[in-house]
């Protein structure tokens, strides 16, 4: 996949968004083929981990489990405040 196609579903990602080919070529930096577009969009459509395992440098590949991700304990924290809070 082409890295500024790559980035710009990201971007529409990290925004809570669907991407779509109209989304998608509206984030792009400068013009490329509509079927390089397409064919990105594609290919989230129909297997978006493809796209999350992208995301992930090697590096943190490796070092990070799934389970324990940081904001996975931002919530344990937020849910045993909330659980404090509700005690009194």
């Amino acid at each position: 996949m082409n890295a500024a196609v790559f980035e710009a579903i990201k971007v529409l990602l990290d925004e809570g968004k669907v991407p779509t080919v109209a989304l998608t070529k509206s984030r792009l930096v400068k013009p490329l083929p509509m079927p390089v577009i397409i064919a990105a969009v594609s290919q989230y459509k129909n297997n978006p981990d493809s796209i999350y395992n992208l995301m992930k440098t090697p590096e943190q590949a490796s070092n990070s489990d799934p389970k324990n991700t940081q904001l996975d304990r931002i919530e344990q924290k937020l849910d045993r405040l909330l659980a404090l809070l509700e005690q009194k």
